[in-house]
């Protein structure tokens, strides 16, 4: 799947494009739209992006686990000690656990309010009006969904995350 990222300068064209590329094949859990003025385009049945696709919770959840669970394991092994009668094997689980449940929600915490970098870069055409769409599409299928695109919007740019971006999970919102 490739990840494609375009502007859109007004609401009836997003609605064509959107319309065509479900035609095409495209759910509406690969079609993503976000704009200053989203309300009417959802009223028309345009699926609109949520935080986990315009933010970086899912990455920091992810990276949240892995260090609260790192280090809650550390905590199970001292707690174990110093609270000399516990059994190192449940205080190791338990402490594992609830480092990773931590770790999990106070990343997100933070993930929630950090924008993903690829959508950051259109922050200012969205402001001025612009609709972002962001779809996912298979490879294989990507020219012509590029082509049914530029039959509705001829000067479009669009981009897609970079195999670089991609290790980096760089506009990799889920």
């Amino acid at each position: 799947m490739q990840r494609l990222y375009f502007l859109i300068p007004d609401r009836e064209t997003t609605t064509d494009i959107v319309n065509e590329l479900n035609a095409m094949g495209l759910t509406k859990d690969h079609l993503h739209v976000l704009g200053k003025d989203w309300q009417p385009l959802e009223k028309e049945g345009v699926p609109v992006a949520t935080l986990i696709q315009t933010s970086d919770v899912v990455n920091a959840a992810k990276r949240g686990a892995i260090v609260g669970a790192l280090i809650g394991l550390v905590l199970g092994f001292i707690a174990h000690y110093v609270l000399i009668d516990t059994n190192i094997v449940w205080m190791a689980l338990g402490m594992t656990l609830f480092g990773a449940l931590f770790g999990v929600w106070a990343s997100t915490m933070v993930g929630v309010s950090v924008k993903d970098i690829k959508v950051g870069k259109y922050d200012k055409a969205i402001k001025r009006g612009a609709m972002l769409l962001i779809i996912d599409v298979p490879d294989e299928q990507e020219d012509a969904y590029r082509k049914a695109i530029k039959r509705h919007h001829p000067e479009v740019v669009i981009e897609k995350v970079s195999a670089q971006e991609r290790k980096q999970h760089v506009g990799e919102g889920h």
